[in-house]
């Protein structure tokens, strides 16, 4: 099992350690797709919901969720974020991307921060 970074050579969790591994600007992105009706997504896109500017709010959610994704995903580490940023675009009448993009200068990536950022801007805007 010692190939697996997660586990040592017994099979039991541990953080990956990081100490030896220089600090570089590292960079993830990753993306989700929320599917609704098309009239839903008029009033979206519009901004004529009532209860504000969903696009905001998930924006908002997924930059918090980035930023505390050591919270959430067992063995991941703590990151100083240097820069998370959400994009959203209406690719057809009733589909919304979301594109996260998310920065660090430090020893490890953030992918899980990507993803996190991702998935949390989808579902607080369904």
């Amino acid at each position: 099992m010692s190939e697996l970074t997660h586990f040592d050579e017994h099979g039991a969790s541990r953080m990956v350690d990081t100490s030896a591994k220089p600090e570089t600007l590292r960079e993830a992105r990753a993306s989700a797709l929320v599917r609704m009706a098309a009239a839903t997504a008029a009033l979206i896109r519009d901004r004529k919901l009532t209860k504000g500017d969903v696009l905001e709010v998930a924006r908002l959610a997924g930059i918090m969720a980035a930023k505390r994704t050591d919270e959430l995903i067992p063995l991941c580490h703590s990151l100083p974020i240097t820069s998370a940023a959400l994009d959203f675009a209406f690719v057809a009448d009733d589909l919304l991307r979301i594109d996260a993009t998310v920065r660090v200068f430090g020893r490890t990536g953030v992918e899980m921060e990507a993803l996190t950022a991702a998935s949390v801007a989808a579902t607080s805007i369904t």
